[in-house]
């Protein structure tokens, strides 16, 4: 019977026994890849479920783990952590986003290209703005702050002509042509 009863009270313990080092924290996210993030006097890191350090709290601004690594950012440059705390790329992008599809957007100074999981540039710099990759697409914009789509192999599948655009979901995405949002599918014709 005792074994029955510490059965049924051990998980109403555990978020009581979370609590207890989430107070240590200004700021303690959803944890995802094992990892929460948070924040501590301004600076963001990643703990584990113990509340353990494993991605020191030393950073300017921080993003939630999305396919094994997180961007960070100290100093005004960006770079990325695996999930067990192992740099992936030191901060030298001036702006990083999530990894989608394994690839994630990031920015130097010629521009947003694409990195793989070991920090190689899959697409060198040269957009304006990028956003990751959803259903095989990532929209991208040009010089002229116009946004088109992309595939992985770089070839622009839907032409530069929105003044803003959303990632696909469900085969759909939401764009702007002058002032109207419109849905368009992936053969970019529009749906009601």
């Amino acid at each position: 019977m005792k074994k029955l009863l510490l059965i049924l009270f051990l998980p109403a313990m555990l978020p009581a026994m979370g609590q207890k080092w989430a107070r240590d924290f200004d700021f303690v996210d959803n944890m995802s890849n094992g990892l929460s993030l948070v924040k501590k006097e301004g600076k963001y890191g990643f703990v584990d479920q113990w509340g353990k350090v494993v991605v020191p709290i030393e950073f300017q601004e921080a993003v939630a783990f999305n396919e094994g690594f997180a961007p960070v950012r100290k100093g005004s440059l960006w770079g990325y952590f695996d999930s067990t705390g192992k740099v992936l790329v030191q901060p030298v992008f001036l702006d990083a986003l999530c990894f989608h599809e394994g690839l994630a957007a990031v920015a130097t100074k010629d521009g947003w290209g694409y990195i793989d999981m070991k920090a190689d540039f899959f697409i060198h710099p040269q957009f304006e703005s990028a956003r990751g990759f959803h259903e095989g697409l990532a929209a991208v914009s040009n010089n002229k702050g116009l946004w088109g789509y992309i595939t992985r192999e770089n070839r622009l599948v839907i032409p530069y002509q929105y003044s803003y655009a959303e990632n696909f979901e469900n085969g759909l995405a939401r764009v702007m042509k002058g002032e109207k949002v419109v849905t368009i599918d992936k053969n970019n014709r529009m749906v009601e």
